[in-house]
């Protein structure tokens, strides 16, 4: 409701607007002068998409190869991973930054690279859930596919993922929703190359109290139009999750 109130400002009278419009949203994608939402909304779709493909190939790989293989290590990996798991990823964003900063990674278009490279980075530690599911499926399906001549990466192209499509739809929309609704490490990062923002950081420039009073209600429409993608990727896969269900039952 607010994001089309017509009336400006963060302190109304009434919890009902008195009239309605759509220049909030027009406001979002025509008044570039001061916040370029329409250059942040690409900036987010970019860094998330590329993030989302990385991490649930990492997470998927781990996850398979902790659950059908043994190998030496195999366990205290996944003890590591584990504990390291109890820390919150933003405890390590000091050094993360200062990494990327010697590298270069910090300054102009690179910006978009270095977050892509922080969220997909340490994917691979959160396998366990995706590794709980390839423990439900039977060994004899690969042994079959040993016997047939499949290599290990035949058996978890061809095998293991249409098989597995609960799981990967889990792991795309964790992957995705991840990078696309940050803030801290973007804003770390991005400090004040503005060209770089993402919608976080642009949603937060909106409430600073230079902005508030005329950008208030185009920031609630911000908040809308950020849930669309997400609304809209979990009603595509909604579908191959449901056959990814019968799939793995048959299997």
């Amino acid at each position: 409701m607010t994001s089309f109130r017509a009336e400006k400002g963060s302190y109304v009278s009434t919890f009902f607007p008195k009239s309605l419009t759509l220049d909030n949203y027009i406001k979002l994608f025509t008044d570039t002068t001061i916040l370029n939402f329409p250059q942040m909304f690409m900036n987010t779709l970019i860094i998330a998409i590329c993030s989302c493909i990385l991490s649930s190939f990492y997470v998927l790989s781990a996850a398979f190869c902790l659950s059908r293989m043994r190998f030496k290590m195999r366990k205290p990996y996944m003890n590591m991973a584990m504990i390291l798991g109890l820390f919150p990823g933003f405890m390590s964003m000091i050094a993360v930054y200062f990494i990327l900063k010697a590298i270069g990674l910090t300054e102009g278009s690179l910006i978009r690279l270095a977050l892509i490279l922080c969220y997909s980075g340490g994917a691979a530690l959160s396998f366990q859930i995706a590794k709980g599911f390839f423990d439900t499926m039977p060994m004899a399906l690969d042994e079959a596919a040993r016997i047939d001549g499949c290599t290990r990466w035949q058996i978890f192209t061809k095998i293991t993922l249409p098989l597995s499509k609960p799981v990967i739809v889990y792991t795309v929309l964790t992957a995705f929703i991840g990078p696309w609704v940050d803030f801290i490490f973007a804003k770390v990062i991005c400090r004040a190359n503005s060209d770089q923002y993402t919608v976080a950081i642009g949603l937060w420039k909106m409430l600073e109290k230079e902005y508030i009073d005329s950008w208030y209600t185009s920031f609630a429409a911000g908040a809308v139009l950020i849930s669309i993608p997400i609304a809209i990727l979990f009603l595509k896969l909604q579908k191959y999750y449901v056959d990814g269900m019968s799939g793995a039952v048959k299997g």
